[in-house]
């Protein structure tokens, strides 16, 4: 068998899971449509309550550009607040691995900063960072940066102590060991925690702009509900809810092409 045909037979198969993906995909949107629509006409339920399907649709339709310019500001704020809340995460887990009097001072503190609400935060970080995009951004950063943190730092201690005693024996220094051994073994672990944390950022831009703001689709979200029009408070969830997805698989498809050995 030549080469080009095996290269030939996996962009195939690929082809046909990749398909296979869309159309289970598909299908559970029109599940989910079609239990709205018949939730709605079953119990007869008012537009106030609960809008169909197709008023969300011609909301997002005959709204779009104001839809689309909050889209832009919400975005901007979850993906640098995935940025920050990524960087600080790695950095802290590299400390705690790195230093160990440093780790029995931080990790306390960690444990304990997920026992305050994120709402009980959201306005201190309005008094501080201001009603713009800044604390937004700390908002998503901070409610991702937990799981990163301790999925990294799970992944850098419970390197196979066989790798290390392999590198101590090639005479690898300590960085050495970090990069190219605690490093890479680690991956499979920071890239569970990166992906709870793609899920988990719009929460924390959205409680941001609820708290306070002047844009993005919660501040929209807002304003749509206080005047009633509940059809466009549902488009904007839609549209929240297409970001988070859309994120979602183009990391896992990222972290599946550059982290191959996750599966081995």
């Amino acid at each position: 068998m030549t080469k080009q045909v095996v290269v030939q037979q996996g962009l195939t198969s690929r082809i046909k899971a990749n398909t296979s993906h869309v159309v289970r995909l598909i299908i559970s949107c029109l599940v989910v449509l079609g239990l709205w629509q018949a939730t709605v006409s079953f119990f007869d339920l008012p537009s106030f309550i609960l809008p169909e399907p197709m008023a969300v649709f011609d909301r997002l339709g005959s709204r779009s550009d104001v839809l689309l310019q909050h889209t832009i500001v919400t975005s901007q704020e979850i993906v640098l607040g995935l940025l920050l809340g990524l960087s600080m995460g790695l950095m802290f887990a590299l400390q705690m691995l790195l230093f160990e009097p440093l780790r029995r001072w931080l990790l306390p503190i960690l444990i304990a900063s997920q026992a305050i609400p994120v709402f009980a935060i959201a306005p201190i970080l309005m008094l501080w960072f201001g009603y713009g995009i800044a604390s937004k951004v700390v908002m998503a950063a901070l409610i991702i940066f937990f799981p990163v943190t301790t999925c990294c730092y799970d992944g850098l201690r419970n390197t196979p102590k066989g790798y290390l005693d392999l590198s101590k024996t090639m005479g690898a220094t300590r960085w050495q060991q970090l990069t190219q051994v605690r490093l890479p073994a680690a991956m499979p672990a920071l890239a569970s925690g990166i992906r709870v944390a793609v899920v988990v950022a719009p929460i924390g831009a959205v409680v941001g702009e609820w708290v306070g703001s002047s844009a993005g689709l919660g501040y929209l979200m807002l304003q749509a509900n206080a005047r009633m029009m509940i059809d466009e408070m549902f488009a904007a969830l839609f549209i929240l809810a297409l970001i988070s997805v859309t994120l979602y698989f183009i990391t896992d498809r990222l972290l599946n092409k550059f982290i191959p050995w996750q599966f081995d």
